[in-house]
């Protein structure tokens, strides 16, 4: 009995080795497809233009104030659309399923 018990376990150590080595256990399959790659840069593209869009009114002068730069419609309400925009686009990348 003593001598089956090794045997068995070079059994299992050969087994393990074949499953370690055969392709479908080394391959992992990628979680999104690459149509889900291309709308996620396309939503951080979008995210990129609406933090550019919310940037500037910087003035030289610390006692000045411009109000018509730093509120204007472009940095109050376009660019975070436009931001809420390309997480929308990022969510929907995300959750969009894989053709198979």
């Amino acid at each position: 009995m003593a001598k089956q018990q090794p045997q068995s376990k070079t059994k299992q150590a050969t087994v393990s080795a074949q499953k370690a080595t055969s392709p479908s256990a080394t391959m992992t399959p990628f979680i999104f497809d690459k149509t889900n790659y291309i709308i996620m840069i396309a939503g951080v593209v979008v995210v990129l233009i609406g933090f550019a869009l919310m940037s500037g009114g910087a003035t030289n002068d610390r006692n000045v104030f411009p109000q018509e730069e730093i509120y204007s419609f472009r940095r109050i309400t376009l660019a975070p659309i436009v931001i809420m925009i390309g997480f929308g686009i990022e969510i929907f990348a995300i959750l969009k399923r894989p053709k198979e």
